[in-house]
């Protein structure tokens, strides 16, 4: 698993002359596909401007658009070219033709909607793509003998491309360098351990390295490299793959279905049965088929999920993909892990402490040359290098980069004199076998909640598997980790959330319980040292739901865990920043990357923090709950109204008689009862944690209470019936109709605004000061042909409507009794 020193492969000096020819002078021919180009050699010092432009114009750049949304066209295509919009769109045509302008206003009120919703959804584009660039992984590639950092669609074929530790690879290509290089390819094969690569060995796009460097030659870019499907897919503006949506998809399925009998019924009612004015009985045919349609929960959905990404967006939020906000909804369990997450990224070394009498000087000389010798430091390497610079100039002949896995790192020394030893580096429960004294000293440091690692002396070749074993210990190396300032304010948010916090870490686990304790993390003095965890997932399960702060997790571990909780039904969000959180990021329902973290884990993250501030995380969680939440409500609205206007039409067809409304009366109503309302109650705060079983929470109100209003109505319509008589009877039976179906519906409104505040109250006052505002102005009388005549059928209207809403009250509190959702 160790890179020796001087492995490097043979090429052409840096800056190496003229453009290169279509093939390059040595490069091996494919033996499978002789008349295949072959694949570019290494060069160390990496191509020069003219081969690179050379390249560019025969156009081998990787020039796949990785798109963080959907485009302008693709957005407007998506809100126009709908099923409802073209049924809508037919109607509209013929109300335009033989009805007056009152009876097509639904027409105009769905291009509107259109419009906002294109709008929205264009605005949050915008707020994903400006987010996108700001997030963007830039690889260092090297061109003439210089490395720089550049965007991966300016990678060209042949350009080499350096690694490091948590770095992701962005295109494929073949190994040209590499020391000790160890490379993940889980996401791409499912095997989970690291893959050790050595010089002319490939890589694919899509894999990451988890522990080592080197460099490799791009030989597959564009849309022939793996990361063009990757990329562009993970990177989507996507709707899909969402138990909100596709609960809608499946309504509206159900809905189509009902539609489709009864409008060939009521048109034939209309038309045929009954010997009516032609127009007049058109219009009232459309009027009862307009309002089956919930063209409004289709459009109020898009607009919450798009206003959702731009709120998240002004919080350095980048929602990868959408979906995620509803996932953060349903969470019940949020893993954390402790570097990076709760504490900062830096460290600071506060104490060296040799053991065994060793010199101190002589332990900072082998500190600083351990710095030295790996290229791409972690955090602890770091502090260690700027505590100890490198002033010893030893001769370093291998090396052995530090894995998560392992939890060690490891060099070999010639010191100059003649003097050739190995040194290890990481966690001392590791290195030293349990029951050494230096133990004790170690868990009483852990317990304060600072870093301990040893430096021990190893007697064996670092390429040994048993290199960690019978070490000597030297030295322990005591680092201070600062804490999140917001860490402790976002765990209690969690638990005011009855959201579950587990810290998951791989350092000493009574290291992470101090650290957890002092952020007051309930359950932070029971700590687990996950060694000891029980490998069957169910036991794994139990243990997890029983205590909060895990240590000494490896990568693998972190995976299972979040699987295990995953089986006891939970809904689990995963953070993490570094290359050993990428297995349980992708696994979990919802992955959340700090924006610092590495290029592995933002590939696989759903969300991404690129203030690196997990005092974000509420906000994400909390708009996430709004949005699932209050569309549960809505959805309730606009599926009522389809209930009852299916059922109206069906208690017509069968009575044969004249549908009681015209277009106009419909949109009226829908507007005061649904659409204004809907808008409103979609945007308010909600922090609910949302339920799974969409479908069923929503129809479980909607078909009782559509039922209802559509038959308190019909009984009001046919009581009008046997009372009006004469010219303007019709005129007067819709007037009655409407009144009672207004007030029934104000009552579903009623109790899907509860809890009561006062802008909802107002709300639903304002509502109902609006159609009473119809009911006595003149104009608005005959605009919308409603006029109540006499005083009994009104009156009897009125109290068939709350007669209703007394029954739609009860049968709600018996819903949820009987139904619990």
């Amino acid at each position: 698993m160790t890179q020796r020193a001087g492995t490097e492969s043979d090429g052409p000096e840096p800056g190496g002359g003229t453009a290169a020819p279509a093939i390059d002078a040595g490069a091996e021919l494919d033996p499978v596909h002789p008349m295949r180009p072959p694949a570019p050699r290494f060069k160390p010092g990496g191509l020069s401007t003219a081969e690179v432009a050379e390249r560019v114009a025969r156009g081998e750049v990787n020039d796949v658009p990785v798109r963080s949304s959907r485009s302008t066209t693709d957005i407007v295509r998506a809100n126009v070219f709908t099923r409802f919009n073209a049924i809508i769109g037919v109607l509209w045509a013929i109300m335009l033709v033989v009805a007056p302008i009152q009876d097509s206003l639904f027409g105009f009120v769905i291009v509107a909607n259109t419009g906002i919703g294109i709008i929205q959804e264009l605005r949050a584009k915008k707020t994903l793509d400006s987010l996108a660039v700001i997030g963007e992984t830039k690889p260092s590639v090297r061109r003439d003998g210089r490395t720089a950092e550049i965007s991966t669609s300016e990678i060209v074929l042949g350009d080499v491309i350096e690694l490091g530790p948590g770095d992701k690879v962005v295109v494929d290509g073949s190994v040209g360098e590499a020391d000790g290089l160890e490379i993940d390819e889980s996401l791409l094969t499912g095997e989970a351990d690291p893959v050790l690569k050595k010089p002319g060995d490939p890589v694919m796009s899509g894999s990451f390295v988890v522990a080592g460097g080197g460099a490799f030659t791009a030989t597959k870019v564009g849309r022939e490299a793996y990361a063009a499907q990757l990329a562009e897919e993970a990177s989507r503006f996507t709707l899909v793959h969402s138990e909100l949506r596709s609960g809608i998809s499946t309504i509206l399925k159900y809905v189509t279905w009902m539609m489709i009998p009864t409008s060939i019924g009521l048109i034939i009612s209309q038309l045929l049965v009954k010997d009516n004015n032609l127009k007049d009985s058109i219009a009232r045919t459309v009027g009862g088929i307009v309002p089956m349609i919930p063209e409004g929960l289709v459009l109020l959905t898009s607009v919450a999920f798009a206003i959702g990404v731009i709120r998240l967006g002004r919080k350095q939020c980048l929602v990868q993909e959408l979906p995620a906000i509803e996932g953060l909804a349903r969470v019940d369990v949020v893993c954390l892990d402790k570097t990076g997450t709760l504490t900062e990224g830096g460290m600071d070394v506060t104490e060296l402490r040799p053991l065994g009498g060793a010199d101190p000087a002589y332990v900072k000389k082998v500190l600083g040359a351990l710095g030295e010798s790996d290229p791409r430091p972690n955090a602890s390497l770091q502090a260690i290098i700027d505590a100890y610079p490198d002033m010893a100039e030893w001769r370093c002949t291998e090396s052995l980069p530090f894995s998560s896995a392992r939890k060690y790192s490891g060099a070999s020394f010639s010191e100059g004199d003649g003097e050739n030893n190995t040194w290890l580096l990481g966690a001392p429960d590791v290195l030293l076998p349990a029951g050494d004294p230096a133990l004790d000293e170690i868990n009483a440091l852990n317990e304060q909640g600072l870093r301990v690692l040893l430096l021990a002396r190893s007697a064996r070749e670092l390429d040994d598997a048993a290199v960690a074993t019978g070490v000597r210990p030297t030295a322990l190396v005591v680092l201070e980790q600062r804490l999140r300032p917001d860490a402790a304010d976002t765990l209690r948010y969690f638990e005011d959330q009855n959201v579950s916090a587990k810290v998951i870490s791989g350092d000493n686990a009574v290291s992470v319980g101090a650290v957890a304790g002092k952020l007051g993390l309930p359950g932070a003095e029971n700590t687990v040292d996950a060694r000891g965890l029980p490998t069957d997932r169910a036991d794994m399960a139990k243990v997890l739901d029983e205590n909060a702060v895990f240590g000494r997790v490896s990568p693998q571990q972190k995976r299972d865990m979040v699987g295990a909780l995953q089986s006891n039904g939970h809904t689990v969000a995963m953070t993490g920043d570094g290359v050993n959180d990428v297995l349980a990021l992708k696994d979990a329902d919802i992955g959340v990357s700090m924006g610092s973290g590495s290029e592995a884990t933002k590939a696989v993250a759903q969300i991404v923090l690129l203030n690196n501030s997990f005092s974000t995380l509420p906000s994400v969680v909390a708009e996430g709950r709004r949005v699932i939440g209050n569309i549960t409500r809505v959805a309730t609205l606009f599926l009522t109204k389809t209930v009852y206007s299916v059922l109206l039409a069906i208690l017509v067809v069968c009575s044969q008689v004249e549908y009681p409304f015209l277009p106009r009366h419909l949109t009226l109503l829908s507007t005061l009862t649904i659409g204004i309302p809907a808008f409103f109650l979609a945007l308010a705060p909600n922090k609910e944690r949302a339920k799974p079983h969409f479908v069923k929470r929503v129809m479980r109100y909607a078909i009782p209470g559509g039922a209802i209003a559509a038959v308190a109505t019909f009984v009001s319509y046919l009581i009008a019936r046997h009372h009006y008589t004469g010219a303007g009877a019709l005129e007067a039976e819709s007037s009655a109709a409407t009144l009672t179906l207004f007030l029934t519906s104000m009552w579903v409104l009623a109790i899907i605004a509860r809890p009561y505040t006062w802008w909802r109250v107002a709300l639903v006052g304002a509502m109902g000061g609006a159609f009473l505002i119809v009911l006595v102005v003149p104009w608005l009388q005959d605009f919308f042909q409603l006029k109540l005549v006499g005083v009994t059928v009104p009156w009897i209207a009125v109290g068939v409507a709350v007669a209703a809403a007394v029954l739609i009250e009860f049968t709600f509190r018996w819903v949820d009794r009987k139904f619990p959702a």
